[in-house]
């Protein structure tokens, strides 16, 4: 079972997916004229203002949301998974994925925005199989992206945040995975049952505080190992292009790496993001497109930063050799994941470091279980709008709990595998869609700087911009 699952994550994720994920954001950085760095004010303006309605959600709480999917597991195990197997300079991989994935967050995030409608209990709900269907016309390329998303957010993904979870309390603790499944089931099942409220304003507390708190561990960390700061980026730049001693033989891996491990972790392109885009109360799609482009910023940027900067400036981590064997081996007899990141708090924090990290891990991989179920959810509202089902809702709450359990108890090499064919598959659906979708999103930012210009409150009149079947924005006669 286990080979038939590496061969097939081995086959989604080729070279072709790798290349695809670079080159949309690349073909999306130039057509949008970089908008992930012209508009880098607004977004932290947009970011901080917009009010809430009964349908949508504030702008905060959709970037919020959105964040507590893209900061997860991938965040502290992403990076250090990254390290091990394609040394430091994935992480200069991690940003240029993060970079050009802002202007693909974007396009994907303002189509959701477009194509958004309201459910049978009025709230808003979109994403891709939504505009898909719309702006496609392909129903049933819609249905193949909403199944595929409800398997891999409601079961696949959440076993990869369980098992980081269990695995980082066990170090820290002591504690068993039986306890720790226990603890997040309780909690996790509190939330969900509550509805996308519940989960909104749960994220607005949590998120911030947590992506906060370990940031500024960071920091400190690096202020105690300033003198190592320096050699920490020559060292990042040197072999992400494969000119560090020793690293050559990992220059493959550490592109493949970087992208791989930047994608899981900021999602961009990956079709999970616009899922909480189109929750939001605006009054123009490009202003949401906006907050969520700068939303991989945060993760990536400034999350994932972190953890490799931990790692990297206190020496705490293991470079394993294409071929086997070690080619770096700081932390011998740790495995790959969280306790690279647990090890470098704990060399400068001792005592603190273990404890630290796995509570961030727990809040870090909770929201991001608590996003997977709201995507899942939204996913099985789309269906419903044909099939009527409502007890569907209630069987996803119960899978997602029974795999976050599963998921505490299996190896991570499994879960990580499986979590990887669940987002493979979703980047490889979405990408393709976006690419030939791209059109309103690119007419709705030349129409929102317009209005920008005019000193105007941009508004959105999709007949005006001749954009068809964006049925809730239409103005009445």
């Amino acid at each position: 079972m286990e080979k038939i699952v590496a061969t097939l994550n081995s086959v989604i994720w080729s070279p072709p997916l790798i290349w695809l994920c670079l080159g949309a954001g690349l073909y999306f950085s130039v057509r949008t004229r970089f908008v992930q760095v012209r508009q880098v004010g607004e977004m932290v303006r947009l970011m901080l203002a917009g009010g809430k309605s009964e349908a949508g959600v504030s702008s905060f709480q959709a970037l919020a949301m959105s964040l507590s999917g893209r900061v997860g597991i991938g965040n502290i195990a992403g990076v250090a998974t990254a390290i091990a197997f394609g040394g430091p300079g994935a992480v200069f991989w991690m940003w240029v994925v993060a970079f050009l994935g802002a202007s693909t967050a974007y396009v994907e995030s303002t189509l959701a925005q477009i194509y958004k409608e309201k459910d049978d209990s009025g709230r808003y709900r979109g994403g891709p199989a939504y505009y898909i269907e719309k702006a496609m016309g392909q129903r049933w390329y819609a249905w193949l992206f909403a199944i595929v998303t409800i398997v891999a957010t409601g079961f696949l993904l959440p076993g990869v945040q369980a098992n980081g979870i269990a695995a980082a309390a066990q170090n820290a603790w002591g504690l068993p995975p039986a306890v720790t499944a226990a603890i997040v089931v309780v909690g996790l099942g509190f939330i969900i049952f509550g509805g996308v409220k519940r989960i909104a304003r749960f994220a607005e507390i949590v998120v911030p505080f947590m992506a906060l708190a370990y940031i500024l561990v960071a920091l400190v960390i690096l202020f105690l190992n300033v003198s190592a700061v320096p050699e920490m980026f020559g060292l990042i730049l040197r072999s992400a292009f494969g000119l560090e001693a020793g690293m050559g033989a990992v220059l493959g891996l550490a592109i493949e790496w970087g992208v791989k491990r930047g994608i899981y972790s900021n999602e961009a392109g990956q079709g999970t993001g616009p899922h909480h885009a189109a929750a939001a109360e605006v009054s123009h799609p490009a202003k949401q497109g906006l907050v969520q482009a700068f939303s991989v910023y945060v993760d990536t940027l400034l999350v994932c930063s972190a953890t490799a900067f931990m790692i990297l400036s206190t020496g705490m981590y293991n470079v394993i050799a294409p071929a086997g064997g070690m080619l770096f081996e700081a932390l011998p007899g740790i495995a790959v994941g969280p306790g690279y990141a647990q090890a470098a708090v704990e060399s400068v924090l001792p005592g603190y470091g273990a404890g630290f990290v796995a509570l961030a891990l727990f809040f870090f991989a909770f929201t991001t279980i608590i996003a997977y179920y709201y995507m899942a959810e939204t996913n099985i509202a789309y269906l419903n709008r044909r099939m009527h089902r409502p007890w569907m809702v209630f069987v996803l709450r119960i899978v997602i709990l029974a795999a976050v359990t599963f998921g505490c108890m299996r190896t991570a090499e499994m879960a990580w595998t499986l979590g990887d064919i669940g987002v493979g598959l979703m980047a490889w659906l979405n990408i393709v869609a976006i690419l030939i979708l791209q059109k309103p999103a690119l007419v709705a930012l030349r129409d929102y700087e317009a209005q920008q210009k005019q000193g105007l409150d941009p508004t959105f009149d999709p007949d005006r911009l001749g954009i068809r079947n964006a049925d809730l924005w239409r103005k009445a006669p």
